[in-house]
């Protein structure tokens, strides 16, 4: 019971965090209100017993990604923005769009049918800790899509490092 309560409170603060962030006229707050949902989205997986996803969460998400949209916020001119009026008239056609989501969202969750349990069960996973067994399934079963990850990422940074480069004077 009591952590059908945690679990509730985790996933309703969410959503209301997530309402706040893309709600707001200012900017700087929709980060703010951001930080706060990546810390409780960290408190969910601690609930979950995935301490090291929680740590990537707040590690990755909540330092790194954070402060780069509050650089990014902070760098725009957004004075003009801010006076105009934010939802000028197509709010109708987006709750439209939003209704029909929620609504296949559910026919979706209605027609759910679990597939067979895998190896991993949660006494082996409680035995072998998440970082293992996260390990153990990233680098042998989804070993070439982690591959062209990591290939995707390199060639961004040298797009980037070749981008950002002075061109140098012969």
């Amino acid at each position: 019971m009591i952590s059908q309560l945690f679990f509730g409170y985790f996933a309703a603060v969410i959503i209301i965090l997530s309402l706040l962030v893309v709600t707001r006229k200012n900017p700087v707050h929709s980060v703010m209100w951001m930080l706060l949902m990546f810390f409780h989205i960290a408190g969910m997986y601690l609930f979950l017993n995935a301490e090291f996803i929680a740590a990537i969460q707040v590690i990755v998400y909540a330092g790194a990604i954070l402060v780069l949209f509050l650089f990014v916020v902070l760098l725009l001119n957004l004075r003009e923005e801010l006076q105009t009026n934010r939802f000028i008239g197509s709010w109708p056609a987006g709750l439209v769009i939003a209704a029909s989501l929620l609504l296949s969202m559910i026919a979706a969750l209605r027609s759910f049918v679990p597939g067979p349990s895998g190896p991993y069960t949660i006494a082996l996973i409680e035995k072998e800790t998440h970082t293992r067994v996260l390990g153990q399934v990233l680098y042998t079963e989804y070993l070439f899509p982690f591959e062209i990850a990591s290939l995707i990422l390199l060639v961004a940074i040298i797009g980037a490092i070749v981008l950002a480069k002075k061109k140098v004077r012969s």
